[in-house]
């Protein structure tokens, strides 16, 4: 069920989130606020991302029933308003949604806005699901989250431009933050490191790794491998493959075998080491609320992510 709540206040919200929790939702059970922050929504390039968003929370409450506070910055030069919307039910799966738009005054006033919607004693995760601040932590509503979530493959740039997006977000980094482009190498991760676990066990030379310029994923891979492995790391230009994993070709140079891991088509890699038959493994793009779920399965402090952050002045490049 949607409820329109236009010209409101958060008391009002208030009192409709326990009347929906009465008569609507089959659950009451929620294990963390998530609040969404999206950013200049007032401006065309952001026009067509609230739905999308909102399904990607709908469909990952099922593994993470919420309390989902979005917040839309709207026009700063408008008459000062808050117009929300409600969502219960099948509308936003096993969740609570409220949509809240933030005009004039409001548009830079998300904490004070979100504080008393907030669920008690449970955790807080502040996702920004397009454009993020310098330092998530240092952001009135991240400063509330102890987990914080951004997504810089959501933003279209140039190959100089988000390599300057992740050297923000090391720059900014603070135990709690993570980059939905991290989880999305989850699976990948594990088929490499499977890759390696193959005799003859010899270490690791140097590595070359290929895919788009300028491509998140691609360089986080490659200051993933530089921190682990402590080897040289060439990141290699390639053509943009629509609908193929973005690392198109990884290569592992040893003293006697290389190994190699490339997509061969759309929805799989080929896995070749010296002295046993290749091998085809299943591995797609994965859709946002998939890993927008496995980002809210643990809210500690990512080591690993944090590394390889710190790693991206390490890679060499073709």
């Amino acid at each position: 069920m949607i409820i329109p709540l236009p010209a409101t206040s958060t008391g009002t919200i208030a009192k409709k989130l326990v009347e929906a929790q009465e008569h609507y939702t089959l659950t009451t059970g929620r294990v963390l606020t998530l609040i969404v922050v999206v950013e200049g929504h007032q401006d065309s390039a952001a026009a067509g991302t609230i739905d999308p968003i909102v399904d990607a929370v709908r469909d990952a409450s099922h593994e993470h029933p919420s309390r989902v506070l979005v917040v839309v910055s709207g026009d700063r030069t408008a008459p000062t308003a808050l117009d929300a919307e409600l969502r219960v039910g099948g509308e936003a799966g096993a969740s609570e949604i409220v949509i809240m738009h933030l005009h004039g005054a409001l548009a830079d006033q998300a904490k004070a806005v979100v504080t008393p919607l907030l669920l008690p004693d449970t955790p807080i995760v502040a996702w920004w699901p397009t454009h993020f601040p310098e330092a998530p932590s240092r952001h009135p509503v991240g400063a509330l989250a102890q987990r914080r979530i951004t997504n810089i493959s959501a933003l279209d740039a140039s190959a100089e431009t988000s390599y300057m997006r992740l050297q923000q977000l090391s720059r900014g980094y603070a135990p709690g933050d993570s980059d939905m482009t991290w989880a999305s190498l989850t699976l990948w991760r594990g088929i490499v490191a499977s890759a390696l676990d193959r005799a003859p066990y010899e270490p690791v030379e140097a590595v070359e790794i290929t895919g788009p310029a300028g491509h998140p994923a691609v360089e986080m891979a490659a200051a993933w491998l530089t921190d682990r492995l402590a080897v040289s790391v060439r990141r290699c230009p390639s053509a943009t493959q629509e609908g193929t994993f973005p690392i198109h070709k990884l290569t592992f140079f040893r003293a006697t075998s290389n190994i190699t891991v490339e997509v061969t088509e759309e929805h799989a890699v080929r896995i070749s080491v010296p002295g046993t038959p290749d091998s085809l493994v299943a591995l797609n793009i994965r859709p946002t609320a998939e890993v927008l779920s496995e980002e809210l399965r643990y809210l500690h402090a990512d080591k690993t992510y944090a590394q390889a952050l710190r790693a991206l002045n390490r890679v060499s490049y073709a």
